[in-house]
């Protein structure tokens, strides 16, 4: 089999990965997939632009980071940097992490055709290398989150980084989807897994070595583990699709987003 980005797996489990072998497979899936998804998506994503989730959500619309100007920004899972080349653009000091050599070599690319470079470190998110309170903000448009198998321990390690008072924002698949199939069309409208089953998505090699890796969380769980980190939670949206957008993203399309949310943003912040 072969995913949309055009990376082989031998087969589709679902089983329990721990912190490392969720890390391994994910550097391995998206060193091969940078390429293609960014010939796929740059377009969409901008050069220098701040979107939140295949809905369209704009930052520049809708100011979820509140002013950042003059602060310094996290941008966890940031892929090619697009968001935080933006933040840049509006007078913030942004850093990019994320755990693809092959994606921040697309951010390098995206240095040399902007003019706007962006310092970034290959890291997981689990265990960033930044001292105690070193940003005022921090951000994921789809970056990380979903690939991390300890969410409350990653909140943790992200507070850890931030100042009092400073929020997290981050965009993530909506849980509801996890019980439909990953299919934009008619057959993607029922419900073929437990709500419930949290047991990560996994694709192997002919080893059965992980290759991706992606988990599922509740609403509650979310909600618990934003608590457990100590972050105060100021928001929860569900974009609605947009009318007059007929384009599909993977599992989102038109026919499924004027049914269901497709993504959630959670808006939280450390407490002053």
């Amino acid at each position: 089999m072969t995913d949309p980005y055009g990376v082989a797996a031998s087969r589709v489990s679902r089983r329990m990965v721990d912190a490392r072998e969720s890390a391994r497979a994910n550097r391995i899936f998206w060193d091969a997939a940078a390429d293609a998804y960014q010939a796929e998506h740059g377009d969409f994503l901008r050069d220098d632009g701040f979107v939140w989730c295949p809905e369209g959500i704009d930052e520049a619309d809708v100011h979820l980071l509140g002013e950042v100007r003059g602060r310094s920004v996290l941008e966890v899972g940031c892929g090619a940097a697009q968001c935080a080349r933006w933040l840049i653009g509006q007078g913030a000091q942004a850093v990019g992490i994320d755990i693809s050599a092959a994606q921040l070599a697309w951010s390098l690319d995206l240095d040399a055709r902007t003019g706007a470079a962006v310092p970034t470190a290959l890291a997981d998110v689990g265990a960033l290398p930044f001292a105690d309170a070193t940003f005022d903000a921090a951000c994921s448009a789809f970056g990380a989150m979903p690939f991390v198998s300890d969410a409350q321990a990653v909140l943790a390690e992200v507070v850890r980084v931030l100042r009092p008072g400073g929020p997290f924002v981050w965009s993530v698949t909506h849980p509801m989807r996890w019980a439909f199939p990953d299919d934009p069309g008619p057959d993607g409208l029922t419900v073929r897994q437990s709500y419930f089953d949290r047991r990560p998505y996994v694709e192997e090699d002919e080893r059965g070595t992980a290759t991706y890796a992606e988990h599922h969380r509740t609403m509650g769980d979310w909600v618990r583990a934003i608590a457990a980190a100590g972050l105060r939670l100021d928001d929860v949206i569900e974009p609605t699709w947009p009318d007059g957008v007929d384009r599909t993203w993977g599992q989102w399309s038109p026919l499924r987003g004027r049914l269901m949310p497709g993504t959630v943003i959670f808006v939280a912040a450390l407490p002053a």
